[in-house]
């Protein structure tokens, strides 16, 4: 067969074995792996590939890590609709570490984030499988020697409908590959879905019922050590002298590893590590009592004196300058002089840690010329790069092993853990175990950023909307992690998501950013991005120009959406289901927000409950979700469910803080969570929809935050400007 074939699809068997592999993707196509030409097979990989073998099983190779959002599902339906075979009969293989072969299209480097998943999958997957249906049915028809469309197909299987013949796929598979590769096979209509649309099993649930599936904590190797370790205390830190004595005295500890501050860059993204001890023990209890009883004396740096009024000092600095134009239309400055009514507001909120369920964790082998590494990643090749850049390899000699993840919210988007294990096993000479402790996780973090904004608008006389003005302030994200990212005048996307592809219809707009650096103080993505920060401030201000106009919030903003059918509907089904114009007793409130993310139209209703003490008792949650077309409906309810509490979580209680330079939470007792007799009940309305589909991993967090504070003014008048809720306890009491 002529090797260039489609660049989106290509069929090949071998000698080894009956194998049809088709591949697919939106990059060009390389040589596969050593496995597959050691097999025979002359095959390209693009960035990801079924195969078919002789025995009828289809393996899809997944470039996505499973973090608990069923994208080892969804991605299998898509794959399985098209192909006509059950999902009982698709088999799941994480994609080894591949920019160049796994590359997300929308992300464009092999990551999980960002909500794409089903996004960028949605067509690739699907037009894969319903191209190797189509040589599969040509393969029999050629057999039998009818015309193909005499057959169809199912459960890996091609019947003739005439005389009720069967073959199995992976008997067709060397005949099939024969075929000519379809350059636009047919895919079914959403009528003729089987899977798609429904809510089969999921494929990683049996496993995790019977404890056999495997998470990147779970890993456990024949002579393994295991390590726990700590960072400088203050942020720049370094160490100054080290008594280990005590510790090699404690039973079972065989190492004690000191690490020294170093700077990588892997394809632009960076990562700093501060200086920083390590015991390895025989066990993970001997090693946590040996760091407990290590005497480290710590340079604390240049940041020793830093805390939250430095950096909220200049932040509001930095506010008073003007900043990179992200989006602009009309005259903001003229309508607002016109304005018959003009308001302000400045809103705050703060760092947040990630503190995911399953702390960070990674078993490294650094031995001779090979290293090996287990963890849960959500960025597979950079985390092969970051270890081979330790362990002084080239790439290839790296092999990532990449698990189940107990959560991420962004956090397996950083590779301080695998850079810690790598550097701890190099030394050592053996393979090991490092797990973050809860107070590690938390205290050496990456942190999303703390915010402030400033915002103005203009009424006329009518109290219809003239001008919108929002001024971002805070870190880049992507200035390190992503700087290819970056707008060549510097302005950050991130930094700007939400805020200048709303939904609403302003005549007059403009939306600036204003870098300005925490010192020393490492920012990351947070569940949500930039667009969980700016939709709470505009659905925020939105809420308070609604009041300020004397008008009922949802009609407020209907009147900005008449553009926009999609945003519309979600927001009259939200107020139906919460039953909007209910009356509530007093000291209770409803906040409905509206958001546009992800490809994603949500609106969100919350209803809360003040104490006289100014205690938030939430009682009811309502979403309605527009993400197009849906492949799993209970996954899809999950995600918002569990987004909504992630968000309402943060915004009630989450915060972090430093004083002299360290971070001043350590644990779920001051970093807490919501909890289940604090949980409300959680209302998820999917729209119909046919549109391609929108992302859900991360939506229901981003609206969950207005909706709640929006609700706390409904029930008290008061205007929260600051997150967490908490701090404005003293606002919400009952006054006399």
């Amino acid at each position: 067969m002529n090797a260039r074939v489609s660049r989106r699809h290509i069929l090949r068997t071998g000698a080894a074995g009956a194998t049809l592999v088709l591949g697919f993707g939106l990059y060009q196509m390389r040589p596969a792996s050593a496995e597959a030409s050691s097999a025979g097979l002359a095959l390209f990989a693009p960035n990801a590939f079924i195969r078919i073998d002789s025995e009828d099983r289809i393996s899809l190779v997944i470039d996505k890590c499973e973090v608990g959002q069923g994208v080892y599902t969804s991605l299998s339906m898509l794959l399985a609709e098209e192909l006509d075979v059950g999902l009982d009969q698709v088999a799941i293989e994480p994609a080894p570490p591949d920019e160049q072969l796994y590359a997300d299209p929308i992300l464009h480097l092999q990551a999980t984030g960002n909500s794409t998943s089903v996004r960028s999958s949605w067509m690739e997957l699907r037009r894969a499988g319903a191209a190797a249906r189509q040589m599969l049915i040509a393969a029999a028809a050629a057999e039998w020697r009818v015309d193909p469309s005499r057959c169809r197909t199912e459960r890996a299987s091609v019947l003739d409908n005439g005389t009720q013949r069967r073959l199995g796929y992976g008997s067709l598979a060397a005949t099939a590959a024969q075929q000519p590769v379809p350059q636009n096979p047919r895919l079914k209509q959403p009528e003729q879905f089987k899977l798609i649309g429904k809510s089969p099993l999921r494929v990683d649930l049996p496993g995790k019922v019977d404890g056999t599936a495997q998470y990147g904590i779970d890993v456990r190797l024949p002579g393994m050590l295991f390590a726990t370790v700590a960072s400088s205390p203050t942020f720049g830190g370094k160490l100054d002298s080290l008594d280990d004595s005590p510790t090699r005295s404690i039973k079972g500890v065989h190492h004690v590893v000191t690490i020294r501050a170093q700077e990588f860059d892997v394809g632009g993204y960076k990562l700093h590590l501060d200086d920083a001890v390590a015991v390895v023990a025989e066990n993970t209890w001997a090693a946590q009592q040996g760091l407990a009883a290590l005497e480290p004396a710590w340079d604390r740096g240049p940041n020793q004196h830093l805390g939250m009024d430095d950096i909220v000092h200049a932040l509001e600095a930095a506010s008073e300058r003007g900043g990179l134009v992200a989006r602009h239309e009309g005259d903001v400055d003229k309508a607002l002089s016109t304005a018959a009514t003009r308001l302000e507001a400045r809103n705050y909120m703060p760092f947040l840690a990630h503190a995911a369920m399953e702390p960070l964790s990674c078993v490294a082998d650094v031995r001779g010329d090979n290293c090996e590494i287990w963890t849960a990643t959500q960025v597979q090749a950079r985390a092969q790069e970051i270890a081979a850049q330790l362990a002084g390899l080239p790439p290839e000699k790296v092999t990532v092993h990449n698990l189940f993840s107990g959560g991420a919210f962004g956090r397996r988007l950083e590779l301080d853990g695998v850079a810690l294990a790598v550097a701890i096993s190099k030394q050592v000479g053996a393979p090991v175990k490092l797990v973050f402790t809860r107070e590690q996780d938390i205290r050496h973090d990456l942190y999303r950023p703390f915010y402030h904004d400033r915002l103005r608008a203009g009424l006329d006389a009518n109290g219809k909307l003239l001008a919108w003005h929002h001024r971002i302030v805070g870190s880049s994200i992507f200035a390190r992690w992503a700087p290819q990212a970056m707008r060549s005048d510097g302005l950050d996307p991130d930094a700007v998501d939400g805020a200048i592809q709303m939904p609403y219809a302003f005549p007059n707009l403009l939306v600036e950013y204003v870098r300005e650096e925490p010192p020393a103080i490492p920012t990351a993505f947070w569940r949500g991005v930039g667009d969980t920060h700016n939709a709470w401030v505009i659905e925020s201000f939105v809420d308070e120009i609604a009041a300020v106009a004397k008008q009922d919030p949802i009609q407020f903003r209907r009147g900005l959406l008449s553009h926009a059918p999609r945003a519309l509907a979600v927001i009259n089904l939200a107020a139906e289901k919460s039953r909007w114009d209910k009356i509530l007793p007093p000291r209770s409130g409803r906040g409905i927000a509206l958001a546009y993310v992800f490809d994603t139209y949500l609106a969100t209703v919350v209803e809360v409950t003040l104490s006289d003490a100014g205690l938030v008792t939430l009682q009811r949650v309502v979403c309605a979700v527009d993400c197009g077309s849906i492949v799993h409906p209970d996954t899809a309810i999950a995600q918002i469910e569990g987004g909504t509490l992630f968000g309402l979580s943060a915004a009630l209680w989450n915060e972090v803080t430093l004083r002299n330079g360290r971070v001043e939470q350590s644990n779920f007792n001051d970093y807490r969570t919501i909890r289940i007799d604090e949980t409300p009940e959680v209302e998820v309305h999917l729209v119909p929809s046919r549109e391609t589909p929108g992302g859900l991993g991360e939506t229901g967090t981003v609206a969950a935050a207005p909706a709640l504070t929006n609700a706390i003014f409904a029930a008290s008048g008061y205007r929260v400007r600051q997150l967490p809720i908490i701090k404005s306890i003293e606002g919400l009491k009952r006054r006399a």
